[in-house]
């Protein structure tokens, strides 16, 4: 009874307040299934996949097929993919690392001989694999229920018929012209009449349409073994990139364990490394240690926590987290609470630290797209899809109009790192899914935005239980953001009062003012399964073009 209260209370915190409320949306309430993307149309046809009697995952990989069509920038079959998945029946959760290796041949030694002194963060050298389409794979034979050719269907609708662009991908997209016109195949592909389409236009990539249709009927064997292995093989080799047919045939996901922290009560899931789940859990741990419950929320005590939390956390996501398979990561020691209780020891109160230094977790032992799904049944997918940064590589496959991602770029050239680059070895990454729940409650969620995402999802789960935030409300919530590691500057939307900023500015801390729904504090999903009632909630973020969209019902 006590955790059906806490549900109730949880999920209607903002009812009593509806018509003078901080939020600007509602939620997504439905006894069917919800689709929560960052692009409506993605959104709209995973809704119809689960119409069809498709699973949670079934609509999950049509959803994130579509995004490929219609957020390029931000996703698609040249990226990598992280997801969890949590099933309604058992209360099991499963997890997939698709993320991609680098090529053989590259190596310190040739980057070196190349003329770089720094990772390469954009051409063919910043390409690693991609995993994407293997995770779909695996993740469909696990858990998908209609035939995989239907998954594709929405995406080459729409690469065929053609899309109107929306705002913030429109916006994105005429921020990289200029990356994308160093590739002949990106400049013919996506800058149409030499530049991107405006918002409003309708774009087309019939050659997106053809890789799509290929992928849907020869599955997962036609990126790593066929046709457009070849293709992506000859792009490779003709702008000097050192992939063989082997990187691509071999590569295989992985399925993993997730970590888990406590957070009064609740259950908060991450993955573990190569990506930063580790530092969501130990900021989590820090925060728990103070009355955060008790400061005003968004509040000068509360920020400065939270904001001293990341810098800690972050040290130590920077100076340790890579491909377990080849470097001994601390994982156990980050997430231990012992630990945590001598981060959260150098937290001054009354001022911000700049030099902030890595732990020593070793000696304790105990861009971006994110969607979300639950279907009528009440399992979960969380999944997060990436090329990382805006049309990652700017290379775009020969004949098949899509981009490759450049996880390349965050390697280190120093040997001595355990993120030093190495063939086969995987890079660092962003990218992470969540999942939290409390006795009845079972929420999916993500944040996107390169290494704003495990503050972002700190964030999120402390205005969900230390203040007792609707979903949509901790979404919308005004947030800051650290993309640096070390020093006292960060990012801070303008909803903050002046005052507070002001404050802020006192203890120390360096702020950069952004717009109200800031795209650098990047956009969220959420989706809820309450067991008790079989009612469903989403959420979608204002700072992304999506929304939650639920399962349209058979009406006639």
């Amino acid at each position: 009874m006590r955790y059906v209260l806490a549900s109730i209370l949880m999920i209607l915190s903002t009812a009593a307040h509806a018509q003078d409320r901080s939020q600007a949306r509602s939620m997504v309430i439905s006894t069917g299934g919800i689709v929560a993307t960052s692009q409506t149309l993605a959104s709209q046809a995973g809704a119809q996949v689960l119409a069809r009697g498709g699973s949670a995952m079934d609509a999950a990989i049509a959803a994130n097929a579509t995004l490929g069509v219609v957020e390029p920038e931000s996703c698609g079959m040249g990226g990598d993919l992280f997801a969890i998945y949590w099933d309604a029946k058992t209360g099991k959760l499963t997890a997939i690392n698709a993320s991609g290796w680098a090529a053989t041949g590259e190596t310190i030694e040739f980057l070196r001989s190349q003329g770089f002194k720094d990772m390469p963060q954009e051409g063919i050298q910043s390409v690693t694999v991609p995993g994407c389409v293997d995770g779909w794979s695996r993740l469909h034979k696990r858990f998908g229920r209609l035939p995989w050719k239907d998954l594709f269907q929405p995406a080459i609708y729409y690469a065929e018929h053609g899309y109107p662009v929306t705002e913030m991908i429109g916006g994105a997209w005429k921020g990289e012209e200029a990356k994308l016109a160093k590739d002949e195949n990106a400049r013919r592909v996506l800058l149409p009449n030499g530049h991107a389409p405006e918002v409003g236009e309708v774009f087309h990539n019939p050659q997106m349409a053809s890789a799509y249709r290929l992928l849907a009927a020869e599955g997962a064997a036609a990126f790593y073994r066929g046709p457009i292995a070849k293709a992506l093989l000859k792009t490779s080799q003709r702008l000097g990139g050192k992939m063989t047919t082997a990187d691509l045939s071999e590569f295989e996901s992985e399925w993993v364990e997730p970590v888990a922290a406590d957070y009064h009560g609740w259950k908060v899931y991450e993955l573990p490394p190569n990506g930063q789940g580790v530092a969501a859990i130990e900021m989590l741990n820090i925060l728990s240690l103070f009355p955060l419950s008790t400061y005003s929320p968004r509040g000068v005590l509360e920020l400065h926590t939270e904001i001293e939390a990341q810098k800690l956390a972050y040290q130590d996501l920077h100076r340790y987290v890579a491909d377990m398979r080849f470097a001994k990561v601390p994982v156990e020691g980050m997430i231990s609470m012992q630990y945590a209780r001598e981060r959260a020891a150098l937290i001054d109160p009354d001022k911000a630290r700049c030099d902030v230094a890595p732990g020593d977790p070793a000696r304790i032992h105990g861009d971006t797209i994110y969607l979300s799904v639950v279907d009528r049944d009440g399992n979960i997918v969380s999944l997060i899809q990436s090329l990382y940064q805006h049309f990652g590589s700017g290379v775009v496959v020969d004949d098949y109009g899509f981009a490759l991602q450049n996880r390349g770029g965050l390697f280190e050239l120093d040997p001595a790192h355990p993120n030093a680059l190495a063939p086969r070895k995987r890079p660092f990454h962003t990218i992470i899914p969540a999942f939290m729940e409390k006795g009845d409650v079972h929420i999916g969620f993500g944040i996107m935005g390169g290494l704003n995402q495990a503050q972002a999802h700190a964030q999120f789960v402390s205005n969900l239980v230390d203040h007792g935030m609707s979903i949509q409300l901790a979404l919308e919530a005004p947030r800051f953001t650290k993309k640096t590691f070390g020093g006292c500057d960060l990012l801070i939307e303008s909803r903050i009062p002046v005052e507070i900023r002001q404050a802020l500015e006192a203890k120390g801390h360096q702020l950069k003012l952004q717009g109200d729904f800031s795209s650098e504090m990047g956009g969220g999903q959420v989706v809820v399964h309450n067991s008790s009632t079989g009612v469903n909630f989403g959420a979608s973020d204002p700072r992304k073009d999506g929304a939650a969209v639920p399962e349209p019902p058979k009406y006639y």
